[in-house]
This record gives structure tokens, sequence and C-alpha cells, in this order.
């Protein structure tokens, strides 16, 4: 008999609101699409104009398999780790052995990381910041027979930001998400010690997702990069990816990886059973963008937090409430109403479809929370998204 053979759970979030958002289209409705949290557009020229070199090239190794190197963009995960950082990270000797990998961006990776800590071989026991975060290292977590997975705890009351007490006993390997999606929270240095000193001591292995890095609005924003190098006893890696780094660069599939050696050695034999490496032309497309345009990356950065506080403003006078002040990214998040359009609202769920059925204002709820990107001209359609939040007639009481 034919039938799925995977676990049960089906469709992630971001698949069912894109479900929605094509019942919504096909009847007609005019879409308020703050849902996507992806830039609009094409890529920087800089990055553009240097892609379109490289594919031009007639250089075999610019159109060849890059696998766990960059023959085609020599040196190209330290330099693309380096354009990150305030600071240059110490040499491999002086850090007590720190390593770089290049990667095809950070979600192919994410499952590669329970893998690397040795989930084929016995149970391991992974937290993530999934509740509210972003799925897939959950998900992949759930394709992983081996793993027992436990989300951190996040919420308005701690600033999206778990604690020490909140790693349950056990742990081996923790994936961090900072600066945070959906919240915009980063992470502090002092946060960071603290973590790294304990996951040090306790053997658990400390992981960031930081795509969101670049796109700080605060100086206080600290990457695990720049922290953990101070202690020689972490397991420790942290992704960088080019997807919203340079404008738009989600297709492009570029990044990479810098971390103790221990780490990265064990997901570059993982990665490197598994995977051929990235696109060359493209990678040199990012690196010409990073060493050459810093202007236009603040551009886009400045562009989102405009966006941000128009908003957040916007939908405040709206009656909406706002879970936390965003410090990062191009999110917004937002409680979920008692009321709406007369109607009780049981559920972040059931306020988002109701929104998108009534009014074409989609956004991503996750647990109790909404999601609102200004990845779209939120300026231009200021007028239309006032009028579809007064007739929804939000309430809290």
């Amino acid at each position: 008999m034919r039938r799925s053979r995977l676990p049960a759970g089906g469709a992630n979030i971001f698949q069912k609101i894109r479900g929605k958002r094509a019942e919504a289209a096909a009847r007609g409705q005019k879409l308020l699409d703050l849902s996507i949290g992806e830039p609009k557009g094409p890529a920087l020229p800089s990055a553009r104009q240097a892609a379109s070199a490289a594919v031009l090239s007639e250089a075999e190794s610019m159109h060849a398999y890059q696998y766990n190197d960059s023959p085609a963009v020599p040196d190209f995960a330290r330099r693309f780790v380096r354009a990150h950082l305030d600071a240059a990270l110490p040499s491999d000797q002086s850090a007590g052995g720190l390593d770089y990998l290049p990667i095809p961006g950070i979600k192919p990776i994410l499952g590669l990381l329970p893998l690397a800590c040795g989930c084929a071989g016995g149970p391991v026991s992974v937290a993530t910041m999934t509740k509210p975060g972003y799925p897939t290292p959950a998900d992949w977590c759930a394709y992983h027979v081996n793993v027992r997975h436990y989300p951190l705890a996040l919420n308005a009351q701690n600033g999206f930001r778990f604690g020490i007490a909140d790693i349950a006993p056990g742990t081996d390997l923790i994936m961090l998400n900072y600066p945070h999606n959906p919240s915009g929270q980063i992470a502090e240095a002092a946060w960071l010690r603290e973590l790294c000193q304990y996951c040090a001591t306790h053997d658990i292995r400390l992981f960031n997702d930081a795509a969101y890095i670049a796109l700080s609005h605060t100086a206080d924003s600290a990457s695990l990069s720049e922290i953990a190098i101070a202690y020689p006893d972490l397991s420790w890696a942290e992704a960088f990816t080019a997807a919203k780094l340079i404008g738009n660069g989600t297709g492009w599939h570029v990044g990479a990886m810098v971390g103790s050696a221990d780490f990265i050695a064990d997901m570059k034999e993982v990665k490197g059973k598994t995977d051929a490496g990235f696109v060359a032309p493209m990678a040199a497309g990012v690196l010409a963008a990073l060493e050459t345009d810093q202007a236009g990356i603040a551009q886009c950065r400045a562009l989102y937090q405009q966006r941000l506080a128009l908003l957040a403003t916007l939908l405040t006078e709206c009656g909406m409430r706002l879970a936390i002040q965003p410090r990062a990214g191009f999110f917004t998040l937002w409680e979920t109403p008692k009321e709406a359009f007369g109607e009780a609202m049981a559920s972040a769920e059931q306020f988002n479809f109701t929104m998108i059925e009534k009014t074409g204002v989609i956004g991503v709820h996750f647990g109790d929370f909404l999601r609102y990107a200004v990845c779209a001209d939120v300026t231009a359609m200021q007028g239309e998204l006032k009028a579809a939040f007064d007739t929804a007639a939000v309430s809290y009481g």
C-alpha cells in the first residue's frame, strides 16, 4: 500500500502560510503581505557584477565542485567571517585551534549539526530557540531518530533570552539563533560569556545561527565568535550567510562557519560525505560586495530600521501590542489580540487567518505571537494597513 513514510507533523508554519496566501489570491483578495522574511528585489549591483564576471571566467575551478573548500575563491570562509566581525579573530594557534568551513547557506547545515555531535551512534539531547522561533532546527531534530529535542524558554518576560537554569541536564548541543527570528532580539557580550563558561564546564557544544548579525541595529549585538575564543575548553561554531546581507541573496546559497577545530572537523567529515559545496561564482560575488560595498549593505540595514519604526508606530496606533522592541533584522513581534472583528480570538493562528481572509494582511503566527516583516515596502502600503487594522478593531480586554 502506498503511503507517506514520514513522521507525523506535516507541513511547517511557512508552508501553511503559503497555502493560505495562495487561497486568498485565488479568490481575488488583495494581499498586504508582511509574512515574507526575504528581501525584495535583486542582490546588490556590486555582488551581481562580480558574480557575472565569475560566471564568464575560463578558470576551471570556478565551474567545479568546491566541497569543503573554495579553490575558486581562495580563503573565502575566513574572509567572509571576518567581514561580519568588528575585529579579526586570532590565528589558529593563539585560539587553541580555530577553523573555518564554507557552507551553502545555513539551513542545509542545521540538520548536520546533530550528526556532527554523534546522533548516528546514539542519543543526543539538543536544545533550540524554536518556541517561538524559526522552526527548521526543531524540524531537523524530529527527523533524527536518536535526537531528544527541547525548546528553550523564550518569552516577553525574559526578553526572549533564556537563562542557564533553562538548560536541561544532559544537553549535548545548544542551537542558538541570535539575532533571533522572530523577536529581533540580540545576544549581549555578558550573557554570552556566562553561557560559554557554562557550556565549557558541562561539555555542551554551542552553535549560533547568525543569519541576521549584519542587520543588527545596535552596537550591543555580540557574535558568539567574538566571545567564544576566550574559552579554550569550549566546543563551538557559528554560521553566517549572505542571504539577507547583500540585498536579496536568499537564492545564492553562500555562507561560512567558524569554530573550535574539533567541532568544525566533525562538521567537515559529515558535510564532506553529504554535500558538494556552494556555487563558486555566487561566492565570488558575495565576497566582492562584502569587501568593496559596505555602504550598500549599510543602506539595506538602514532601510529595514526605518521600516521597523514605521510599522511599530502604525500598528500600535491601531491598538496592537508590540511584544518587544526589535533590535535587529526586519521582523516585528506582536501579542495576539483577545478580540478582532467583534469575535473572540482563541489563538494567534485564528487571528492571522482571519486577518488574511477579511483584510488580506498576511503575517506568521509563532505560538502566542504574530510576526510581521518589513521586507515589503510598508511605507507604500501604510494607508491600506491602517484601514485593515482599523477594520479589525483589535482589543486586548
